[in-house]
């Protein structure tokens, strides 16, 4: 028997959607389609306060019968295509160009075709005490001001959204928002780049950081329309590339040679310091007056950290605020980019697919309400999907409060227990940076998106992975919300990393997805559902790091991010634990030296025994909720 996916769980999926607010947008398409060619392009330097003339390109309809709202989107990722003739595809999805709206699109201070200099997650200033000061708060201020004042076709009303690194200058609008700003959407919002993207509980990712600043690093002297050269990694083995690479010293000796300005930045502060710290946004977050829609993806292997970290600043230092937040099962940008019916090889609903009930039921309604008075409905404070029963559920709170703590215990012969073991014991691998346990069985020089639901049985079958799981479950249950992982530990090194890993696996005779390849069975497949990296010299203090002492029982304790997941009847839960993760997470040397990026040498990465215990005082065990 194979499952198909537009059938799967279908009948669950419409009992869900019926309920949920906003089902049926108040709105209906013009019977001709609407492409780019019914607006006119513009193009602008608009002045900020400084002097400084930042690149805009405005898309305003033929249609002049009506006065519009303004969607903007800042981004340092180009707003090409420049020309006035030469035309793009407007707004988050095609709705929005049917319904008309003025599209605004404008590469950031020191970007592109923008003037000024580009800073990375330009820190924020406190324009009270210093007015003149300029941040991503003031150069939004400033171009919304501009707009309406001059785009006469605006109706004064102006909304704002963005993708990641977009999403994180969306975030930024929201700081002393300007009056004419009424609904913003950060997606997938980088919030602080010490716990987003690059860096995970101060161990660092290493493809996904070389891979992007060796492009997006690289110097900007004069404006340009154009990207920089790409990277060649001269094999498509990233295992292989960095492996070979050595110590992280190397990257510039061997390919970066002083270019690449932020990489120097990243590896001369290790920790959480001044340098990140002012980087923060989150602090910022305070006071917001516009409707705030913060989309994010339970997959997304870059700023899941940034999107509930945004989301619970906003609502916390906004009493009376209107915050709402979306979870879907998508990937980085798989909202606006896929159908987010599959990733990898798990398969969800598909009619409607979870892209499309976001986009045509939240994401549009949202604006349309907010924007042009349009409809009556509101996304509800939280609309998550519940991913392993696979269906939309609307919650008042997030984390829910519906829900009941749970324990489940590392118990001997790798058993993993809801009842705690009655007798002390441990586990123990040994740690070999010369022969790291891989992150994905693929072949890629990058971070692979669908890491994060890949079949975890490649890392669990080697000796350097522990494993605990349960017997197979008489019941469903949810997790839903905060995942803690306290862990009692010892290495023989003075230096470890510890990835822990929460696993759905399926029963041997789970039948096969329709849409996969017939070679993939799902039978017996451990689906990695969350998972999380602790570099252990931070355990207590971030800013201020130490080394473990050799053979000493040392407590972790680490959150592994939010979850909303059901373990169906018949599955076991798994828990594996590691402590390398490559080439995703950087080699940990597990001899200590002060800065891990610069200052380890070769013979610093030495094999080091590893132990996990178990039962009584030193009670390794997952901290979780259970949705009633």
């Amino acid at each position: 028997m194979m499952i198909k996916p537009r059938h799967f769980i279908l009948t669950a999926l419409l009992l869900c959607t019926a309920v949920l607010p906003g089902s049926s947008p108040a709105w209906k398409p013009e019977s001709k389609e609407v492409t780019s060619a019914d607006y006119d392009k513009y193009e602008y330097r608009i002045p900020m306060r400084d002097g400084v003339h930042l690149f805009t390109s405005v898309y305003i309809p033929k249609d002049h019968s009506h006065k519009y709202p303004v969607l903007l989107i800042r981004t340092p990722y180009s707003v090409r295509p420049y020309g006035k003739e030469k035309k793009r595809r407007l707004g988050p999805s095609g709705l929005f160009m049917q319904e008309k709206y003025i599209f605004v699109y404008q590469d950031v201070r020191g970007r592109f075709m923008s003037e000024g200099t580009f800073v990375n997650m330009r820190p924020m200033h406190n324009h009270k005490k210093n007015p003149k000061a300029v941040d991503e708060s003031t150069d939004t201020w400033d171009t919304v001001d501009w707009l309406v004042k001059n785009i006469k076709e605006c109706n004064g009303n102006v909304g704002i959204w963005g993708i990641s690194y977009p999403g994180f200058y969306s975030s930024c609008a929201a700081v002393d928002a300007h009056p004419a700003v009424k609904a913003i959407s950060p997606q997938a919002p980088i919030a602080d780049w010490f716990w987003d993207d690059f860096h995970h509980h101060g161990a660092f990712f290493l493809p996904h950081a070389f891979n992007f600043l060796a492009v997006f690093g690289q110097p900007r002297p004069k404006p340009t329309t154009k990207w920089g050269k790409r990277f060649s990694h001269g094999t498509p083995d990233g295992y292989k590339f960095f492996m070979d690479l050595g110590p992280l010293s190397n990257v510039n000796k061997k390919y970066y040679h002083g270019n690449i300005h932020f990489w120097d930045e990243i590896t001369n502060h290790p920790n959480y310091d001044y340098f990140w710290q002012e980087r923060n946004l989150l602090p910022h977050l305070k006071k917001i007056r516009p409707a705030i829609l913060v989309v994010g993806g339970w997959y997304d292997a870059e700023d899941l950290y940034g999107t509930f970290a945004t989301y619970q600043a906003m609502e916390k230092n906004s009493p009376g605020g209107n915050i709402r937040i979306v979870i879907g099962p998508w990937r980085h940008s798989g909202w606006a980019s896929s159908s987010g019916n599959h990733l990898g090889y798990i398969w969800f609903t598909t009619d409607p697919t979870p892209s499309e009930y976001y986009r045509n039921n939240i994401e549009f309604p949202f604006f349309q309400y907010y924007l042009k008075g349009k409809g009556r409905a509101r996304p509800a404070e939280a609309t998550m999907y519940i991913t392993g029963s696979n269906e939309w559920k609307t919650f008042d709170t997030w984390p829910p409060q519906n829900t009941v703590s749970s324990t489940l215990f590392f118990a001997p012969d790798h058993q993993l227990s809801f009842s705690e073991p009655s007798t002390t014991s441990y586990d123990e691998f040994i740690s070999d940076p010369a022969k790291a346990v891989p992150y994905t069985e693929l072949i890629t020089t990058g971070m692979s998106a669908q890491y994060m639901t890949d079949d975890q049985r490649f890392a669990g079958r080697r000796p350097d992975v522990l494993v605990y799981q349960t017997p197979p479950l008489e019941q469903d249950i949810t997790f839903a919300g905060k995942l803690m992982a306290d862990l009692y530990v010892s290495t023989t090194g003075t230096a470890a990393d510890w990835i822990v890993k929460l696993i759905d696996v399926y029963p041997d005779d789970f039948p096969d997805f329709e849409g996969n390849p017939p070679t993939i069975h799902m039978g017996g497949y451990q689906q990695m559902v969350r998972s999380e990296v602790f570099r252990g010299r931070f355990r207590n203090s971030y800013e201020h790091p130490e080394p473990f002492v050799p053979n000493k029982v040392t407590f972790l304790k680490f959150p592994l991010q939010d979850v909303l997941h059901t373990f169906k009847k018949g599955h076991r839960i798994m828990v594996q634990v590691q402590s390398t993760w490559f080439p995703l997470v950087d080699l940990n040397p597990q001899k200590y030296v002060d800065n891990i990026y610069l200052d380890a040498k070769p013979e610093d990465f030495i094999k080091a025994t590893h132990r996990i215990y178990t039962g009584k005082e030193h009670a390794s065990r997952i901290e979780f909720r259970v949705l009633k």
